[in-house]
């Protein structure tokens, strides 16, 4: 059996500035096969980004990392100043959530993916332009000569995040990492960028997480989900598993308060409350506040994540 793509084994990330420490992350273990789609999905403020931004290792300077994590065999928590210049953009890609913020307003996008494609393949600007356009041309931008010259406050949205993808394959990495690139677009723009992914995913086999809030999207996309909560995966499995059939009562919660199944209902089913502090966890499962079904060992007894029929996992204390 061949190693998993990526193998994060116990992450946990701690942010300590502020008064208290935030425990972003705590214990999280994740695998992506060669050429897997997995989706990390959950309410904002449940670790998902983080978990995805410490695979580039972009979080400030203070932060605490422990546990470990192999992508494409390197071990990315040991890698110097240089090595991880040479894997970010090489070995692991990023399409963020806002293009508008992650490109840098004073060069043209042929610039940028030029000087990427320069950066890691060693080749020359000439090289570079014609790399770009056709790159341009893959993700499917009208007039990409022109478009090249751009500036990014010059493009739409959607064309802003095309050409996010086009610069995230530009040096032919292995994982591409995608933080919600759909939700500042509108629903007929979003269909063709989730659909561009999941073609490109396929051309070049690449591995991907795919994070969002979003359970329909996930469908859309990925082999498998992974739920989280707190910081916690609280669910994984197969997509068809998880969507027809899921274990864990915060799973259900998100697939009840989908709008498109309040139809002929006189209120949308909502989970109550809110998420909980994570620089002040409750103890227990971090969900037992919000749980019709918590029992009073839910209050005190964190539950792990444990296997069950052999291609699911969930954290509830039913299952323990």
């Amino acid at each position: 059996m061949t190693d998993p793509m990526i193998d994060i084994r116990n992450l946990s990330v701690t942010f300590n500035r502020g008064r208290k420490p935030v425990k972003a992350v705590n214990g999280v273990s994740l695998s992506v096969n060669s050429g897997e789609v997995v989706a990390l999905l959950g309410e904002s403020g449940s670790g998902k980004s983080v978990t995805m931004r410490s695979l580039l290792r972009l979080h400030p300077k203070g932060t605490s990392i422990e546990g470990s994590m192999r992508v494409a065999g390197k071990d990315v928590t040991e890698l110097s100043a240089r090595e991880l210049a040479d894997y970010r953009g090489a070995t692991v890609s990023m399409v963020f959530q806002e293009p508008r913020l992650a490109l840098d307003p004073v060069y043209t996008l042929g610039q940028q993916i030029e000087e990427a494609i320069m950066r890691h393949e060693g080749v020359s600007r000439r090289e570079a332009a014609s790399r770009a356009l056709g790159l341009f041309e893959k993700v499917r931008i009208p007039s990409p000569e022109r478009r090249l010259m751009n500036y990014p406050h010059e493009m739409s949205g959607g064309m802003l995040q095309r050409s996010m993808i086009a610069m995230a394959i530009a040096c032919n990495p292995k994982v591409l990492l995608a933080d919600e690139p759909t939700t500042a677009l509108d629903a007929t723009v979003q269909i063709q960028i989730l659909l561009l992914i999941r073609e490109l995913q396929k051309e070049y086999g690449l591995s991907v997480i795919f994070v969002t809030h979003d359970i329909g999207v996930a469908a859309e996309v990925a082999d498998r989900i992974a739920v989280m909560y707190a910081g916690r995966i609280v669910e994984e499995g197969k997509v068809a598993d998880v969507i027809q059939n899921p274990k864990h009562p915060y799973t259900r919660g998100l697939l009840g308060a989908r709008v498109e199944l309040a139809h002929g209902r006189d209120r949308l089913i909502t989970i109550p409350g809110a998420p909980p502090d994570l620089a002040a966890l409750p103890p227990g499962c971090a969900f037992a506040p919000r749980c019709a079904e918590a029992a009073a060992q839910c209050l005190t007894d964190v539950p792990r994540l444990t296997a069950i029929d052999g291609t699911a996992s969930v954290a509830c204390v039913r299952y323990a």
